[in-house]
């Protein structure tokens, strides 16, 4: 194994150890629990719950990219709903002109995948979470 290897190791092993400390698996397990009950009562389907839980856990620990992104379609959604003209929106205009044919095309499909990832993320969260 390779300094940066054991490094990276360390600094994972570092941070399961800080969860543990912190009670993040028992607070996790009180939350789950919580939010079964909650699924039974409303009559949802409790497998796609506990899916989806922990799901989101395993972003949580994983550090999730693109919050940012995120975000801002979440802020849209919540504000506007569903648009026609979300990637316009969310595209980055300053970027998106120095680019040339080739470059706007693959930054208009990356950006159309980001989204399409954040939206389902967000009907999963407003399907499972409570709101308000």
């Amino acid at each position: 194994m390779s300094k940066s290897e054991q490094r990276n190791f360390r600094s994972v092993a570092r941070e399961a150890k800080a969860r543990l400390k912190k009670g993040f698996w028992e607070n996790y397990r009180q939350d789950l629990a919580g939010e079964l009950a909650r699924a039974r009562e409303e009559g949802l389907n409790e497998s796609k719950v506990e899916r989806y839980f922990a799901g989101k856990v395993t972003y949580t620990i994983r550090g999730g990219e693109d919050d940012g992104f995120y975000e801002k379609v979440k802020a849209l959604l919540l504000s506007e709903g569903e648009v026609s003209d979300a990637i316009g929106r969310l595209t980055d205009k300053e970027e998106f002109s120095k680019l040339n044919y080739e470059e706007k095309q693959r930054y208009t499909l990356r950006l159309s995948e980001k989204y399409l990832k954040a939206l389902e993320r967000f009907r999963k969260e407003c399907e499972f979470e409570r709101r308000g």
